[in-house]
């Protein structure tokens, strides 16, 4: 079994920027890029049709095409991708040992960039309709052409509902929250900055039960929790914020995460188990962004290699 450096689990903006990062470093750098577990190769970029808030590129570019320009950078720089899902890990022992589908590889460090994913409602027209105006994240999407000045759709009832409807009034003509209780888990400052705002109207005790349209968001069908009764409400879009899931399961418990299943930092990008580090949404339930991501990865590529610079030193 091979002993590696560095190994990058995940990749994403996170993944690929520790990747160039440890790669111009000499580190040689072995990437599990992801294949099927916690979505496809690239991370939630790849499922976002236009980015418009990546430096650098102002006429905007697709999040696929950034994730391909990301992954070729990586690899230039030596890089090596195996388009493989982790299985599981081993940190009881150094050097740690990682199992992929098919390949087994030890390391002496460890970066996870595995991301979270956006939970969604699971309906058939909603997955048939996610990037044409279903989203995940009003702050990646909220701005394109396609919502303003439109009625927009939110699910949720925490802060991150509250948070989202609040930014689609810049763009949006009306949103409507909806929400399954009539009480909102959302913070009291939270709920106070619905109330002020006469561009947000909710829906109580109700649930979207399908999305209208054929090429784009047209409407949904609400109904009503008690009562049953459905109703068609017309919009260009639909946001989930219902909360993310974060790609840790495969870890076992090694790596302390918190009560939601995110990583814990205890500093910087360094995690409970010293030589891992974690960079990007698998650590981050704030701010979630490509840049964010990116700019963790280039901390934990820093932070790894500072660290085995130290371990030989001492050796």
């Amino acid at each position: 079994m091979s002993i590696r450096d560095l190994v990058i689990i995940g990749s994403g903006p996170a993944g690929f920027t520790a990747g160039v990062y440890a790669a111009r470093a000499n580190l040689k750098p072995l990437m599990f890029e992801g294949f099927q577990k916690g979505g496809i190769p690239g991370g939630q970029l790849m499922t976002t049709t236009e980015v418009e808030n990546f430096p650098g590129f102002p006429e905007g570019v697709t999040g696929p095409e950034l994730m391909k320009r990301m992954r070729e950078q990586a690899v230039r720089f030596g890089t090596e991708v195996l388009s493989e899902d982790v299985e599981s890990v081993d940190f009881s022992k150094r050097p740690f040992v990682i199992k992929g589908s098919d390949t087994e590889v030890q390391a002496r460090a460890v970066i996870l960039a595995t991301g979270a994913n956006a939970k969604y409602l699971g309906l058939p027209s909603e997955e048939r309709l996610k990037n044409r105006g279903v989203s995940g994240c009003a702050v990646c999407d909220g701005a394109l052409p396609m919502f303003r000045n439109q009625e927009l759709v939110v699910v949720g009832g925490g802060d991150s509902a509250i948070e989202e409807g609040t930014y689609l009034t810049k763009y949006a003509s009306k949103v409507h929250l909806v929400h399954r209780r009539d009480t909102l888990r959302a913070s009291k400052a939270m709920q106070d900055r619905l109330s002020a705002n006469p561009k947000i109207t909710p829906s109580w005790f109700s649930e979207v039960v399908e999305v209208l349209g054929e090429k784009k968001v047209e409407g949904v069908r609400i109904k009503d929790v008690r009562t049953g009764a459905v109703k068609t409400q017309p919009c260009a879009g639909l946001f989930l914020a219902i909360g993310h899931q974060p790609n840790t399961a495969f870890l076992g418990g090694q790596v302390e995460v918190d009560e939601k299943g995110y990583v814990v930092l205890k500093k910087r990008t360094f995690t409970s188990v010293e030589g891992v580090f974690a960079s990007g949404d698998v650590a981050d339930h704030v701010y979630r962004q490509a840049i964010t991501a990116a700019g963790s990865g280039c901390a934990a590529a820093l932070d790894a290699e500072r660290w085995l610079e130290a371990q030989d030193t001492h050796s």
